[in-house]
């Protein structure tokens, strides 16, 4: 994949953007492991004050900081979606972990620039693990460049997804067909399986019903790291792209994973 050079203002938001994490993660973990007040959506996904308290602190600081760029968050209404800069933020990326307890929720920050995302952050909390995009540079981890596993068969892949719940009957049947051409198939992670994909430890993810706030960070993450994310089709992840992600630790990976949904998809035709 050929790379893109990174904007010029790329290394200034990528500052600004760890210095948010910062704070949100220590706002995150003050809530963390203790009562919550659990409400449901409309979507009967769980919020909770932490996520409302987070992304209120995350807005304001963005706003100051970045006064004509727009955001768009999970938990409040997007505010100029025609900026040239879109701030597209989750504070808490898997709210159903947080508030259970599990260690694997994390905090999502992208910048997009005229729509393409530009620099991506995933930040776990619990563990101190950060990981850091920008578009034409190496992805960090906590500071040193990580690499994917570079695997290229599927016979060979370490697949996750977050839970089979978030598929529909015709998204299962492909996750299943997909996970039995796998060496293992393993649950949960939220957004840490795609910073554990960068870092090599995990080969594939493959998920659907995802929102922009929960997928636009782990491009330039993925990217910059060797991978390959896009849409079951193969197309770039946008802002009106479905949610339906796959991830792979190489190219030749992600196109078998492609080609096995795709004959996937036709038998189940046929």
């Amino acid at each position: 994949m050929q790379m893109i050079p990174p904007h010029p203002e790329t290394d200034l938001k990528a500052q600004f953007a760890a210095s948010l994490a910062d704070a949100t993660d220590a706002m995150a973990m003050t809530f963390f492991r203790k009562p919550l007040d659990v409400e449901a959506k409309a979507d009967d996904s769980p919020v909770t004050q932490a996520d409302r308290a987070i992304e209120k602190e995350m807005r304001r600081q963005i706003s100051e900081r970045f006064p004509a760029d727009g955001i768009l968050g999970e938990e409040q209404e997007a505010t100029r979606l025609d900026a040239a800069n879109l701030w597209v933020i989750d504070p808490i990326d898997g709210t159903k972990s947080f508030l259970s307890g599990m260690p694997t929720f994390g905090t999502l920050i992208a910048c997009l620039i005229d729509g393409n995302p530009d620099l991506g952050l995933i930040s776990i909390p619990p563990t101190a693990e950060r990981w850091i995009g920008q578009r034409g540079k190496p992805t960090l981890l906590n500071g040193t460049p990580c690499r994917t596993s570079g695997k290229t068969l599927l016979r060979d892949a370490i697949l996750y997804t977050t839970s089979p719940d978030s598929f529909d009957v015709a998204g299962l049947a492909q996750f299943e067909a997909l996970s039995k051409r796998t060496a293992l198939r393993r649950f949960g992670g939220d957004c840490y399986g795609y910073g554990l994909l960068a870092s090599g430890h995990v080969d594939l993810l493959f998920e659907m019903n995802l929102q922009p706030y929960d997928y636009m960070a782990l491009v330039p993450v993925i990217e910059g790291a060797g991978g390959v994310v896009t849409d079951w089709d193969g197309q770039p992840l946008t802002l009106r792209s479905e949610g339906k992600v796959v991830a792979a630790a190489s190219a030749a990976l992600h196109a078998e994973a492609l080609a096995a949904l795709r004959r996937d998809e036709s038998d189940r035709q046929s």
